[in-house]
């Protein structure tokens, strides 16, 4: 295996792990979620999640690598402290959404940092352009919850 290929697959794979915590995440923020259209955003978020992991997951493989199937530490311990927080502050929507907000700092952190990376090492075209689409995807999703936030938290303060 080449050495472009193994850096793609590790890049891939930090990928993998940051949406298989999205996943979740979302999971869990729609049981939360009061409201039905806030609600059937996070499911529909989820199941985007899984399709982004299984795409990167067939790169991975295609170049030779054994993908990710797990969700990373820090993803386990974001996860965790959005059920502490969720526990403590009685789950209301705007609260759910201001932890996925977060969650979705960090995964658009993790997708430009993948991006740049890619670019730097001049990996493989596929793997750039895999990396280009998810990350306008989660560009897109992380300000869609800002807004659905922020109009929550509009509904509540009147």
């Amino acid at each position: 295996m080449t050495d472009i290929n193994k850096e793609a697959i590790s890049v891939l794979n930090d990928l993998i792990e940051t949406s298989i915590d999205g996943e979740k995440g979302f999971h869990t923020a729609a049981e939360d979620a009061k409201n039905p259209e806030i609600k059937a955003y996070f499911v529909s978020r989820s199941a985007e999640c899984k399709t982004a992991v299984a795409e990167l997951q067939s790169e991975v493989r295609a170049l030779g690598g054994d993908p990710e199937d797990s969700s990373s530490v820090a993803g386990g311990a974001h996860r965790l402290w959005v059920e502490l927080k969720s526990a403590l502050s009685g789950k209301t929507d705007e609260a759910v959404l201001n932890e996925v907000e977060r969650g979705e700092d960090h995964a658009l952190k993790a997708y430009k940092e993948a991006s740049q990376k890619a670019v730097e090492k001049n990996l493989p075209v596929s793997v750039t352009s895999l990396i280009q689409r998810q990350l306008q995807g989660t560009q897109a999703n992380h300000d869609k919850v800002k807004a659905l936030r922020n109009s929550v938290r509009q509904a509540n303060a009147h």
